[in-house]
């Protein structure tokens, strides 16, 4: 049984409860994102401290978004027995402790089992999360409660790339986990703090068929798969040049060294763009919106092939923007569409965030791969690959979600 919308939300954006709700979330998403994430930049200090090569560095991150999709399995089940609130509150605690065994891993293979399992218990955050925007904030105020929950994921997004340069710098690898990890574990609080149990909320025990399969079957619908495949390779697109950029920035002619954090800070630039492509989103459909979203990502990739630090920091900037507006409108439109063809939305939010990371699973660590053998070259030629895929996926949804099979299709869902 889904949870029902509380009374603090019920009165859409001028609740207290309902901005109450929108920062804890918010909360979450950056706690989620940033200990995700934060081994992005330290890739070269893995390196160095764990004697690996650069393409097996990216099994840090890899390993990670690999066992998110184990957990993405599990989520939507998790969060129909046990309800969203507690699986969010779960998720990030468990993973904050985790991170902080992660922070004294004393050998490789050891940090990676840990890695994988902070993917696992990390996995349910998102899923339960986006369940239940959909389902505790009115229609009318689910993209803005929606863009809101993204921004604070791209805010974790830049905490886990901009603070590791500094801390690492003064006390390596263990400093920085450690820190990354009590960064969790307080977002974990403020969410249990902030995010009460929705009143007449009921557990609701799922057969183990709907369990083994409820999030495998969600993209049986066309529009939800080709939604999934936009988000597979958006976010491959995405992290395949951020982990590049990691090690061409610290090679000639940039030779920028421990600087290379410093380029980061391009980051925030895309903390606006799920306002931003919302706004457009509300004017011309969420369809035109995203299209405009996708057709960024090429371009950001085309400028990082500009020879300065100033083109890459450039082009990262708009790939962050294109990217996260892009992001926050899939994410809301997949859990929409679900609701709309009354399947399970916890089910169809596992079932795009696990192609979502999936992407990041297997274009991260084929980036540095080509990096390693071929260049900067060959990872552009990959960045385009998926962002070409990616305007067409949504293009291909966009027109099929515009087509009327069910009389709840006749009214206003702002495709």
């Amino acid at each position: 049984m889904p949870e029902q919308p509380s009374p603090a939300t019920a009165d859409a954006s001028a609740s207290a409860g309902y901005r109450q709700m929108l920062v804890a979330l918010m909360f979450g998403g950056l706690a989620n994102f940033s200990l995700l994430y934060f081994v992005q930049p330290l890739l070269p200090l893995l390196v160095s401290q764990y004697d690996v090569s650069p393409a097996e560095s990216a099994h840090a991150l890899s390993i990670t978004t690999a066992a998110l999709t184990l957990g993405l399995l599990m989520a939507g089940s998790l969060a129909d027995r046990f309800g969203r609130v507690q699986v969010m509150r779960a998720s990030l605690v468990l993973s904050g402790i985790l991170g902080l065994a992660a922070a004294i891993a004393p050998t490789w293979s050891v940090l990676l089992v840990v890695r994988g399992l902070v993917g696992v218990t990390l996995a349910w955050f998102p899923a339960a999360a986006l369940a239940y925007l959909r389902e505790a904030v009115p229609h009318e105020s689910h993209g803005r409660a929606n863009a809101a929950y993204i921004a604070g994921t791209a805010i974790g997004g830049a905490v886990g790339r901009l603070l590791p340069g500094p801390l690492a710098a003064l006390g390596g690898w263990t400093m920085t986990a450690t820190a990354m990890s009590l960064l969790t574990l307080v977002s974990g609080l403020v969410l249990w703090a902030l995010l009460p149990v929705p009143a007449g909320w009921r557990p609701h025990r799922a057969e183990l068929r709907h369990v083994l399969l409820g999030t495998v079957m969600a993209p049986s619908d066309a529009v939800v798969a080709w939604l999934c495949v936009a988000g597979f390779t958006s976010m491959g697109a995405f992290v395949a040049i951020y982990n590049a950029a990691a090690f061409q920035l610290q090679a000639p002619p940039f030779s920028l060294g421990h600087a290379v954090g410093w380029v980061y800070f391009a980051y925030p630039l895309g903390i606006g763009a799920p306002y931003l492509l919302r706004r457009v989103a509300e004017r011309r459909g969420r369809g035109v919106a995203t299209v405009i979203g996708a057709v960024g990502l090429p371009i950001a990739v085309l400028l990082t092939a500009l020879p300065s630090v100033f083109g890459m920091f450039v082009a990262l900037g708009v790939l962050t923007f294109a990217f996260l507006g892009t992001h926050s409108l899939l994410s809301g439109w997949v859990v929409d569409r679900a609701a709309r063809r009354h399947r399970g939305t916890a089910q169809a939010s596992s079932a795009y965030l696990l192609a979502y990371y999936l992407g990041s699973t297997v274009a991260g660590a084929v980036a540095t791969w080509l990096w390693q053998l071929f260049g900067w070259n060959a990872v552009e030629a990959l960045g385009l690959i998926l962002t070409g895929l990616t305007i067409v996926a949504v293009v291909i949804a966009t027109l099929a979600d515009r087509t009327p099979q069910t009389s709840l299709d006749a009214q206003p869902t702002h495709v």
